[in-house]
């Protein structure tokens, strides 16, 4: 498995959220597109997991934190990370290790350009972006609200907790 930043090659598969076999997600047109040209221009940064046929099976999406929905300073949020679960396309990935990569890569890259921490929301049903699974991988609460936490990895001791 590689991790490696968004390129050129992958961005088509990207902006189907790694799904281009998918009928469902070609229905979304270019929405993804759309959202991706705006939010690249504000800080977002994408890494993507390759297997060793160089398919993309994962992938990682975060921004500074002053661009997402929360509220926090000199910290990076992740939007989304996933690892494919599915039997179709490149088939079921997942339990292997890549999420735990991509969020480390992840967490490397934040620190590289001087970032503070990092956070997520995470979910507290047992599904995707679990809430557990970060704090699995050092993450604390910072906040609990209908099913979610802000869970987050301080990398300095200079930083507030996300309110």
């Amino acid at each position: 498995m590689e991790i490696t930043d968004l390129s050129d090659r992958y961005l088509s598969t990207y902006l189907m959220c790694l799904e281009d076999w998918s009928a469902e997600m070609q229905e979304a047109g270019d929405l993804k597109a759309r959202w991706y040209e705006k939010m690249r221009d504000r800080g977002l940064r994408v890494k993507l997991a390759l297997d060793d046929q160089q398919r993309a099976v994962g992938m990682i999406q975060y921004l500074p934190i002053e661009q997402s929905m929360a509220e926090g300073q000199d910290l990076y949020m992740v939007l989304c990370i996933w690892v494919h679960g599915y039997g179709e396309g490149v088939g079921k990935q997942q339990g292997r290790g890549i999420g735990t990569a991509l969020l480390a890569a992840a967490e490397q890259d934040v620190q590289a350009l001087g970032a503070k921490g990092l956070a997520a929301w995470g979910v507290t049903l047992p599904f995707w972006m679990r809430a557990s699974w970060f704090k699995n991988h050092g993450y604390e609460t910072a906040d609990r609200s209908k099913g979610r936490e802000l869970v987050w990895k301080r990398f300095t001791d200079d930083v507030d907790v996300p309110p």
